[in-house]
């Protein structure tokens, strides 16, 4: 099958390659740098699927004009599907799959990472030595053990996330529609998302994006939290309304911020902008805080994840290919 794979980078194709070897090349991709949007999806010509990104758009123009070209299948390399209109693919029988899941650890231990980072002042610590700066004014952190961390969003990645912090010492609070009892097994506690925020030292975030959670955390979350508590989110960009982070960073409510997502990081992330001035004014305002880290979407970017994005990515146009249904295949349903 013709697949035409957007936002690529070079690791993109090393393990789309490799995957589409170990199935017997039976795949020929065509590989664009270019993000999927209305103006780009004419290149998708000649092919039957297309291999988008997380920030790639697949919006009802976009998927008329693979409709009218011919293309049959979005097969999506990420497990976030927010950037699909579903209801429209359906309307137009465009088949949307996804890669449900990779690696979970990958995901949750550059939250831990994150954390750990933000409570010790890691990244300050480490510009501070190159310039010859020893001083540990502005760097003192906290025990993790006995600490309250919550975690809104117990699947895969959220569960670990648990589980890494148990391992600290720590008291896991969670917030879930569907609680998980093998994770209350492990000693996580189920609570009221109020609850949690009132509660927690530390609010991570592992939920996807729906317009139920969109801006989950925003003035009035924020007001509910324990002031001065981190949070952390290494899910979806739109989870968060950054402006009212940047106010609750401003008062004080918020004591650290960890980012490896954005909302409006699809004009930024995956590329060097380093030459450039940066012409988000909200993002850039971000960067001015020394209690705020940011990674640029970069928490899924480990050899194993990337492996079985591609293996699992190369499974779904295979299996389309054959009987006309993806392995994961993604439901208007999802919507509810």
């Amino acid at each position: 099958m013709d697949v035409a794979v957007f936002s690529t980078k070079p690791y993109d194709r090393r393990f789309l390659d490799a995957a589409n070897v170990a199935a017997g090349n039976r795949h020929r991709f065509t590989y664009f740098e270019a993000r999927l949007t209305h103006a780009t999806a004419v290149l998708a010509k000649g092919a039957a699927a297309v291999c988008p990104f997380v920030n790639d758009q697949a919006d009802e123009a976009v998927l008329e004009e693979f409709t009218r070209i011919g293309v049959r299948l979005v097969a999506l390399r990420s497990a976030g599907f927010n950037n699909v209109d579903l209801a429209a693919a359906r309307r137009l029988g465009v088949t949307v799959a996804r890669v449900p899941a990779y690696s979970p650890d990958a995901v949750a231990e550059h939250t831990v990472a994150m954390i750990l980072s933000l409570n010790r002042a890691i990244h300050r610590a480490y510009a501070r030595v190159r310039e010859g700066n020893f001083a540990l004014e502005g760097l003192l952190g906290f025990d993790l053990k006995g600490r309250a961390v919550g975690v809104v969003g117990t699947g895969r990645i959220g569960v670990a996330v648990a589980r890494i912090m148990l391992g600290f010492g720590c008291r896991v609070l969670a917030h879930d529609l569907a609680p998980d009892p093998a994770c209350a097994a492990m000693g996580v506690a189920y609570v009221p998302l109020k609850e949690l925020l009132a509660e927690s030292d530390i609010v991570t975030l592992h939920c996807p994006l729906t317009p139920q959670t969109r801006h989950m955390i925003d003035a009035a979350t924020i007001g509910r939290m324990k002031r001065g508590a981190m949070l952390v989110n290494t899910s979806r960009g739109g989870l968060v309304d950054t402006r009212a982070a940047i106010d609750g960073l401003k008062s004080g409510a918020i004591g650290h911020l960890g980012l490896d997502v954005y909302e409006e990081e699809g004009d930024l992330f995956f590329q060097d902008l380093s030459g450039q001035v940066l012409q988000d004014d909200v993002f850039a305002r971000l960067l001015t805080f020394p209690n705020v880290l940011v990674t640029g979407h970069q928490a899924f970017f480990t050899a194993e994840a990337l492996t079985a994005i591609a293996d699992t990515t190369v499974a779904n146009i295979t299996a389309f290919e054959q009987t006309g249904r993806a392995v994961h295949e993604v439901s208007v349903e999802k919507l509810a």
